[in-house]
């Protein structure tokens, strides 16, 4: 479990380019990884996790969501869950990744519903691919290398993510 905690957090802050405002509808999103994997071996899916999130101690597991909470991110349903508001779907840099992360993203090449772009953290970098399946979904594809325990390793992961609607409820967005 050690292991797939820094794999989680990478997962969930770079899971996705919340990208161009235009092509994205404001309010709860929810986010959901499959086929992760680190030097070419499977990882569980994310569902996996969140069940063994739910398995720690009650101390441990309110430390992880509440650092996640501090970043707009909650676990729930199958995945996490996110909000956008409409200020942030108007502009072109949606905050959903925490500034202090010392984590970046580029678009490099915008060619109709496919983006590619860049990223870059302090243990993390690599490359992915958003498409937008409409402005109520989009998929994620990433590949990237990452140092989570003083040891260099390859990842990959897919990453679907869907409107749920309008109203957020609880869960803050990310500012």
């Amino acid at each position: 479990m050690k292991n797939r905690l820094p794999l989680l957090a990478l997962a969930l802050g770079l899971s996705s380019p919340w990208a161009h405002a235009q092509m994205l509808q404001p309010g709860l999103w929810e986010l959901t990884t499959s086929n992760m994997q680190v030097d070419g071996n499977q990882m569980p899916d994310m569902g996996f996790m969140i069940e063994q999130l739910k398995n720690l101690p009650p101390e441990q597991r309110a430390m992880i969501e509440g650092g996640l909470a501090k970043n707009g991110i909650t676990v729930a349903g199958k995945g996490v869950r996110s909000c956008l508001t409409p200020e942030q779907v108007k502009s072109n840099d949606i905050p959903l990744q925490d500034p202090q992360s010392g984590c970046t993203q580029k678009i490099t090449e915008r060619t109709g519903n496919v983006w590619k772009f860049q990223f870059s953290c302090p243990k993390a970098q690599g490359s992915g691919q958003a498409t937008f399946v409409s402005d109520r979904e989009f998929r994620t594809q990433v590949n990237g290398t990452f140092n989570a325990s003083g040891v260099q390793q390859k990842g990959s992961m897919d990453t679907r993510a869907v409107w749920l609607g309008n109203d957020c409820g609880t869960v803050k967005p990310r500012t």
